[in-house]
């Protein structure tokens, strides 16, 4: 999420446990140690205060909250497009989401074939992560419109956790003059409480749209 543009049991699955050990896949479908170590490495680089592995696991915890209340047409696909879509993250970049979805396609080819795993779906989810704040319910299908609201879920969630995000997005572009950071942060907020939904899907909307505006206008207030 680029910032000018980003139950209990459920939650015990999506996050695999403590410390480093992998998240629970779903459909039966076993994460190899070499691709787990990739997506590690990946997400433990230097500077990343925001998009980093307990983002990942933020976001899988959604993945399954919505698969248990929802439901997914392609669980397994949503799963590893959830594990791969910041896996490349350089502040400022237009093509981190593509190199992702390039990233998460060599992955599949490389340690997980024969599963029938459709990496065109996985590329796609990802891909469409790079158009979080431009796109309507009308553009997306509802796996598609499931699964980028589970990426922006923490727009809804309570003050103290959304100014936690707020803050370390701002570590991320520290590179980045403030005055220009400032602008395109604004701008990104303004454009979100400009349309007519933040969230894409009618299961998203209803827990979290309000909370959502509210820390947005909040932001705004204080000068975001």
């Amino acid at each position: 999420m680029r910032p000018d543009g980003a139950g209990e049991a459920g939650a015990a699955r999506a996050f695999g446990g403590a410390g480093d050990a992998p998240p629970e896949a779903p459909g039966g479908l076993v994460l190899p140690e070499p691709l787990w170590s990739a997506v590690r490495a990946a997400y433990g680089e230097p500077g990343r205060a925001y998009h980093d592995l307990d983002h990942v696991r933020e976001v899988l915890r959604r993945v399954d909250e919505a698969g248990r209340d929802v439901g997914w047409r392609r669980p397994r696909e949503v799963f590893l497009a959830a594990l791969f879509h910041d896996a490349v993250y350089a502040p400022g970049r237009r093509d981190n989401e593509a190199r992702s979805a390039e990233l998460a396609r060599e992955a599949v080819a490389r340690w997980l074939p024969g599963e029938g795993l459709d990496e065109g779906l996985i590329a796609r989810l990802i891909l469409l992560t790079a158009r979080h704040g431009s796109l309507g319910p009308a553009d997306v299908g509802e796996d598609e419109a499931l699964f980028l609201d589970c990426d922006m879920a923490i727009l809804g969630s309570e003050a103290a956790a959304f100014d936690a995000y707020d803050r370390a997005i701002a570590a991320e572009y520290s590179a980045v003059p403030p005055e220009v950071y400032a602008a395109g942060r604004r701008s990104f907020f303004e454009r979100l409480l400009a349309a007519e939904h933040i969230f894409l899907s009618p299961y998203f909307r209803a827990r979290l749209e309000a909370r959502a505006r509210d820390n947005l206008r909040r932001k705004l207030g204080e000068g975001a």
